[in-house]
């Protein structure tokens, strides 16, 4: 029963990063597009700033699909803690990375609405955000590289 338990959780670390990271991408997209279309509203054009940024934080997501797929190998028993341990921590960085990408770009839109000017700068720090979750899916694919293929 133990083994199965632990070969669960191995699968479970498998697919972790794709689904967290969809997860966050989705709120953090959600966040930003409810602040585009907000600010549709009250502005005569640049909409296609709006929903440009609101998409930023959909590339979570395809961080933990390659994730996954570098991850993918036959489970067992012996990889299984391996596999548990950086799908989860991994994917689990890419969802908060998404979610907080997604207020930042919702803020940037807000600034961009009222002063057009400093659309460049004021996504600067949802740029800063996605370099974490760069760092957390480099750091995800070296690991992933110590793991036996069995």
């Amino acid at each position: 029963m133990t083994e199965f338990i632990v070969i669960f959780l191995g699968w479970m670390g498998l697919f972790a990063p794709m689904a967290l990271g969809a997860i966050g991408s989705m709120i953090g997209c959600t966040i930003a597009g409810q602040a585009a279309i907000g600010a549709m509203l009250d502005s005569e054009g640049g909409y296609g700033r709006y929903v440009g940024v609101s998409a930023m934080p959909s590339s979570q997501v395809v961080y933990g699909i390659v994730i996954m797929f570098t991850l993918n190998r036959t489970i067992t028993a012996e990889i299984a803690p391996s596999i548990f341990a950086i799908g989860i921590l991994s994917g689990l960085a890419l969802m908060l990375s998404a979610i907080y990408q997604g207020q930042c770009c919702a803020s940037a839109i807000h600034a961009v609405k009222a002063k057009p000017e400093v659309f460049g700068l004021s996504i600067a720090p949802a740029s800063i955000v996605e370099g974490f979750a760069v760092f957390a899916f480099i750091f995800a694919l070296v690991l992933a590289g110590g793991i036996p293929q069995t």
